[in-house]
């Protein structure tokens, strides 16, 4: 990460805990792995703390890092960075995800909300007129389709159940169990019966390539008139065109902060419906809430050398289920 978000995420009384957790100066490398600067600092690390845009920590890279036994990732996903290599070295990661995991509940949540009150719809139509109270909608009894039990999906299955609201929750994972989804509160279902049966679907499952357009053409045409569809995972698990279509006809509404391409193109037409809320990328942590993210790194890293279990350990098997 960039020196400017480097502040951002590890304010000064954050450096001061990292600092007398490791016994000295931590050092900052915001110009890569691959200087000569950064190779001489990586010989003698034990713990990396890494953040967004770190580059893929490939055996090349590792081969500089002799002595590296932890990452410590200050943001969500270790995909983009953390390679077989890792794994095979034996090194232990742990990412802050549950820190940025609650921003996206609570996007998620407003989105809910204003879809549940046809408010892209209403806003719309303002200027010809207030609906009438006949065609007002509201959230009760509402039947919400989330796809994915991932951590975010988990959480807001938990927040819908704790509302008053008397929503009713479909839920479609491979991974869980009709059980577990019970034990969830929600009715575990395949995809094409959620779809047929959810006013709202809320995405929340990881990009594989199985789930690579798995809102399809087909899907989307399941969901009823009038419904909505919710991302805030990953652009590429909607298929964008058809997607387009079916709210350029105002059948479906739909509630965006990730799409596929990242971002659209300036002309999509997805960028210009009043049916469509398209936002860039900001339902994670962000501006104050990035702080949730270094302080999660520095308690790790003082849990590492306390000799403590990591909040946030993961495993080379943990990845498929991971966004």
């Amino acid at each position: 990460m960039g020196v400017e978000v480097a502040e951002r995420v590890f304010a000064p009384d954050l450096r001061e805990r990292l600092a007398r957790s490791v016994e000295l100066s931590p050092t900052v490398l915001t110009d890569g792995l691959a200087t000569p600067a950064a190779r001489a600092v990586l010989a003698d690390t034990e713990i990396l703390v890494t953040g967004w845009e770190c580059p893929p920590l490939t055996a090349e890279v590792l081969a500089h890092a002799p002595r590296l036994r932890a990452i410590v990732h200050a943001a969500g996903s270790v995909k983009p960075m953390v390679t077989e290599a890792v794994w095979d070295r034996g090194i232990v990661v742990s990412s802050a995800a549950d820190a940025n995991a609650d921003p996206v509940v609570a996007f998620t949540l407003a989105a809910i909300t204003f879809a549940a009150k046809g408010a892209l719809p209403a806003a719309a139509n303002y200027a010809r007129g207030w609906p009438s109270f006949t065609v007002r909608t509201g959230a009760d009894a509402r039947t919400i389709g989330v796809i994915g039990a991932s951590r975010i999906g988990r959480r807001v299955i938990a927040a819908l159940r704790a509302s008053d609201a008397g929503f009713r929750i479909l839920l479609t994972d491979p991974y869980v169990t009709s059980a577990e989804a019970q034990s969830l509160g929600t009715e575990l279902v395949d995809l094409p019966e959620l779809c047929r049966r959810s006013s709202i679907v809320t995405i929340h499952a990881p990009q594989l390539p199985e789930t690579r357009g798995l809102l399809s053409a087909s899907m989307l045409g399941l969901i009823p008139d009038g419904g909505v569809v919710i991302n805030t995972a990953r652009g590429s698990l909607v298929d964008t065109e058809a997607l387009a279509r079916e709210c350029a006809v105002g059948r479906l509404d739909a509630f965006l902060d990730v799409t596929e391409p990242e971002p659209l193109p300036p002309g999509h037409a997805l960028l210009h419906l009043r049916n469509v809320l398209v936002t860039p990328h900001v339902a994670g942590a962000q501006g104050s809430e990035v702080r949730r993210l270094g302080e999660y790194a520095v308690s790790e890293v003082e849990r590492l050398t306390r000799g403590e279990p990591l909040r946030g350990r993961l495993r080379r098997e943990d990845l498929p289920r991971l966004a």
